[in-house]
């Protein structure tokens, strides 16, 4: 397992490393403390299995950076590990394309099973913002359950996989449709369920097809 470690703080990225080799025991480590060096090394062509960026390091251009390494990056997921647990700031970074938001403060066994849940194709929240969203979403539930007979099939099946925490890039992969078609779909949806992000409308889903 290849790891890209995007952080300036260099005692920080020496810790992540001797964590992550929980995680596979043949993990190799590129460390960046920049946002330029972690985009150049990814320009570059180097192959990896996760990369996990800071927020606010040097040359951070804003939530659209993360954006644009997701795009750079290809299937490779993208991990947010910040000390801001913000929920603007977590929300920022997953509608930007992040597969998981990790605050620095979690433990050691909150921060590997996050870790090994976006390995397995998974989203990973921190507990904080979906406490908040599960509050939002059952503010908004029964305008959603209005809302949701107007779904089309093909949103239902966008829908279903924004519940198994794909990207875009995997939905429109999956279902034979364009990223800008599946962004489409997704506005839509959030438009029925009267929601403002993915979160929400994932915690919405869930309760009306329980």
């Amino acid at each position: 397992m290849r790891i890209l470690i995007g952080d300036d703080h260099m005692l920080f990225r020496e810790g992540l490393r001797r964590l992550l080799e929980q995680l596979s025991p043949d993990a190799s480590f590129v460390d960046a403390s920049t946002f330029d060096e972690v985009r150049d090394i990814v320009d570059a062509g180097g192959a990896f299995d996760l990369i996990l960026i800071d927020l606010q390091m040097p040359g951070w251009p804003g939530f659209s950076g993360i954006e644009q390494l997701c795009h750079a990056a290809g299937d490779t997921p993208v991990v947010v590990i910040s000390a801001s647990e913000s929920q603007s700031d977590v929300r920022a970074a997953l509608d930007n394309g992040a597969s998981g938001y990790i605050p620095k403060s979690s433990s050691v066994k909150i921060m590997l099973s996050a870790l090994h849940l976006v390995l397995a194709g998974g989203i990973y929240l921190p507990p904080s913002v979906i406490s908040a969203d599960t509050a939002a979403a059952a503010a908004v539930e029964t305008e959603a359950a209005r809302g949701a007979h107007t779904l089309t099939q093909r949103q239902w099946e966008v829908l279903n996989c924004l519940r198994e925490g794909k990207s875009n890039k995997q939905i429109a992969y999956e279902l034979g449709l364009s990223e800008g078609t599946v962004k489409i779909h997704v506005t839509a949806i959030f438009k029925s369920l009267g929601v403002k992000n993915r979160t929400q409308a994932v915690i919405v889903a869930s309760e009306l097809q329980r």
